[in-house]
């Protein structure tokens, strides 16, 4: 089999303060027979003249560069350019270890059915590296019932195979803004087999000025959206205006809502069969933990804690957290107290578990 050029589609937004290590991650890969495929869409700040240079030291780099259009846009302005039989989706904010794309392309070389694949990946917090550790769902579930819930892969770790995957399905959908990764991936591993390669092989950035950070709430509210129109094609909504009523409002009666929906959710999939039952369970539990993330973020203790007692799920939370919450319902005047003592614990957890930042890239081969 000859060597599968790999398409790199890499949207850019005023991306200039981590464009050129991402950039440079990328054409550093062992794997050397790839095109990148960088839309500049509207940057107003240096990002194109960046990009530019790094055109005039590397044929392998095209370059669009228009007036903004929007991210859904610029994906599928880029998957219609790129002529691989392999598509590695790239953040302009993330950096791809060395190996990841050989790694890739040896997975759909040996599984030449496979359709989609992602990585592990490690955390760039500001200076500071927390390392990655694989999730054991990703070995035993189902793709398809897995990907009814969360967002199975990481977007800037995936890579696409179209020979197994139709045109017209690879293809981003403007009507899940913010969220247009979930619903593809949901749309691909109902139909074909997926993969995850465990170990992390992208650093992930996390700032203030990332997609996620600045659209966290209609992001939110569109992922709300896809899962309840997964499980209503399942059978398995009873009420179809619970999540998106808590995604445009945390109230008492919103929170009471969503509680009595994960118990009826989960009485519906005990009585599932088993080998089924096991990925809908996993899936149910990922997505509690989003509702619960979404109700904490509002920081009233209060209807977080009344969410957890209805649902019976307090040992599923972290011990910290139980203590802080219940301090914060019963005593609201120590809630910020609290949920500031718990978010310096994280802090520290994340400064204790990680290493410098530069250390793990020149391990990964990388700085």
């Amino acid at each position: 089999m000859s060597v599968p050029l790999v398409s790199v589609l890499l949207p850019v937004y005023n991306g200039e303060p981590y464009l050129a290590a991402a950039l440079e991650s990328i054409l550093r890969q062992d794997h050397d027979r790839l095109e990148v495929i960088a839309i500049d869409d509207g940057s107003t700040d240096g990002s194109l003249e960046l990009l530019r240079r790094y055109q005039s030291a590397d044929d392998r780099v095209a370059i669009v560069s228009r007036e903004n259009r929007g991210l859904i846009a610029t994906l599928n302005e880029g998957l219609a350019m790129a002529k691989g039989d392999l598509i590695a989706r790239m953040d302009a904010d993330d950096i791809s270890y060395p190996t990841r794309f050989s790694r890739q392309v040896s997975l759909f070389t040996e599984q030449p059915d496979l359709a989609i694949s992602g990585t592990g990946i490690d955390r760039l917090i500001g200076t500071r590296m927390v390392r990655g550790t694989p999730n054991p769902i990703y070995q035993t579930g189902q793709w398809g019932i897995l990907s009814m819930f969360f967002t199975v892969f990481m977007h800037s770790t995936v890579m696409y195979n179209r020979n197994v995957i139709p045109e017209d399905m690879l293809a981003y959908d403007a009507s899940y803004v913010h969220a247009e990764d979930f619903d593809l991936f949901r749309r691909i591993t109902a139909r074909f087999p997926a993969a995850m390669i465990d170990d992390s092989l992208v650093a992930y950035r996390i700032h203030g000025g990332s997609i996620t950070n600045k659209h966290k709430r209609q992001m939110r509210r569109t992922h709300l959206r896809i899962v309840t129109e997964n499980l209503e094609r399942n059978a398995l909504m009873d009420d179809p205006h619970v999540l998106d009523d808590i995604g445009v409002a945390v109230t008492a009666d919103t929170v009471r809502r969503a509680a009595e929906f994960i118990l009826s959710l989960q009485r519906k999939i005990e009585a599932l069969p088993g080998a089924m039952s096991q990925s809908y369970e996993d899936g149910m539990l990922c997505f509690f933990y989003f509702l619960y993330q979404l109700i904490n973020d509002e920081e009233q203790p209060r209807l977080t804690h009344d969410f957890l007692t209805r649902t019976g799920k307090w040992q599923s939370i972290r011990r910290r957290e139980r203590y802080g919450l219940r301090a914060g319902a019963y005593a609201p005047w120590c809630s910020h107290l609290s949920m500031g003592v718990t978010r310096r614990l994280d802090a520290l957890a994340r400064y204790m578990q990680s290493v410098p930042a530069k250390m793990v890239l020149l391990n990964n081969g990388v700085a």
